[in-house]
């Protein structure tokens, strides 16, 4: 009988630890958008609904933060292997990240093709999604950006903001990421 009390025990508090994590606010929806792989293929907003994911803003030659947060979307990318997670960066400075330059850089931080995803486009585009969508910064020309990751669930809702210079701001983003992986919408 013990046993059994011991049992239901740790399945509660184990529900209880998923509990915390599946209730993520919505924080807002991500509208459609068509922007510009690193492939030079033309990538849809709507290939990402279903799926959870990860966004930052960043840019190539960027000196400050973007190689640690490169570094750090890379270690969301590894934790997530094989599941159902996809990662995008969008760049801040479009005049220069063009597909070619993206793709480089794509390979030197071991992007996986098909989940991390490398985004240029049109300024007036990407400044409406870091300002008006996603609420990190504008893309206005200046570079300063946001150093934060975005958790976007399933139905395109936006659950989570984390500030990438804090020390366990990734484990948090994978946590939740999984336990909207466990939710099935």
């Amino acid at each position: 009988m013990a046993s059994w009390r011991w049992t239901v025990s740790l399945v509660a508090l184990g529900l209880v630890g998923c509990a915390a994590h599946a209730n993520l606010p919505a924080l807002g929806a991500v509208s459609d958008f068509t922007l510009t792989d690193q492939t030079g293929a033309s990538f849809k907003s709507e290939s990402l609904a279903g799926h959870v994911w990860v966004a930052n803003f960043m840019f190539t030659n960027c000196p400050g933060p973007c190689p640690r947060m490169s570094s750090q979307m890379h270690e969301v990318q590894s934790a997530l292997a094989g599941q159902d997670v996809k990662l995008v960066s969008m760049t801040v400075d479009p005049d220069r990240d063009t597909p070619q330059v993206l793709a480089k850089y794509a390979a030197f931080y071991s992007a996986t093709p098909g989940v991390w995803y490398f985004l240029t486009g049109p300024r007036e585009t990407l400044n409406h999604l870091g300002q008006d969508v996603f609420k990190l910064n504008p893309v206005d020309g200046s570079f300063d950006h946001s150093t934060r990751f975005v958790l976007v669930d399933r139905n395109m809702q936006m659950r989570g903001y984390y500030l990438t210079s804090e020390p366990d701001a990734i484990q948090r983003v994978i946590a939740d990421a999984k336990a909207l992986l466990r939710q099935r919408s």
